[in-house]
């Protein structure tokens, strides 16, 4: 089976309750719950959670619900122990979990047909993730860094000098959505396998949401995406 797996932890200090806050008139968790449901490609839609709260929260939407220790939810756990837990979990419960997607619950703009698209690469390319990456605005290779007395120099000075399209773009991690094959995921037991495909999306799809002026800022971007159509939801 195919599942989407929505990590929800409590406690979040500099966003209280940011799982469940409301964004737009809806608990943002609903944004990928949502998602996921309408991406028709799922046999389950799972929200690992350590809260009650949550959880009821995740059932209301349409998830189904499954508890991690509390020590899979604190400050420091990294997300490959959350998808782990959450894997073995349905293992455990019978289910053979073929491929697994983890969708981040702060993930608002996440499309249902980038989430589809995404399962077919991972599937037609036969690697082990594929997941959401947009590229820097900026040739990374041209980032400056900043001493303590306020002066500036380059991370690569030998590029001081070249055109900025003579340069390659960069990526990040865009935050939204991994898709993983799960035997070898369990395997390696990381996101970034060494032959993980990057599914690109546009950087007006993508923000970060880590404090309340993220949180202001991504509103605003949703208003205006949902005129245009670009968001699915």
């Amino acid at each position: 089976m195919d599942i989407a797996l929505i990590p929800a932890r409590s406690g979040s200090k500099r966003i209280k309750g940011k799982n469940i806050k409301p964004f737009l008139g809806m608990p943002i968790m609903a944004y990928p719950i949502k998602a996921a449901l309408a991406a028709g490609c799922f046999d389950k839609v799972v929200v690992s959670t350590n809260s009650k709260e949550f959880g009821e929260v995740a059932l209301s939407c349409g998830a189904e619900v499954i508890f991690r220790p509390e020590e899979l939810s604190d400050d420091h756990t990294p997300l490959a122990p959350v998808i782990e837990h959450g894997i073995k979990e349905l293992q455990g419960q019978g289910h053979h979990v073929e491929r697994a997607c983890c969708i981040l619950s702060t993930a608002p703009f996440v499309r249902p047909s980038d989430i589809s698209k995404a399962k077919e690469m991972l599937v037609e390319r036969n690697v082990g993730a594929v997941f959401s990456v947009t590229s820097f605005p900026f040739p990374i290779f041209r980032g400056l860094k900043m001493s303590e007395d306020g002066t500036v120099s380059m991370f690569w000075p030998e590029h001081e000098l070249t055109r900025s399209n003579d340069l390659p773009d960069g990526y990040h991690d865009a935050g939204q959505f991994y898709w993983l094959d799960a035997a070898k995921f369990l395997s390696e037991k990381k996101v970034y396998m060494a032959d993980a495909l990057g599914f690109v999306l546009p950087r007006y799809l993508v923000q970060d949401i880590d404090t309340p002026e993220d949180w202001h800022r991504a509103e605003l971007m949703y208003r205006v995406l949902q005129e245009s159509g670009e968001v699915e939801l």
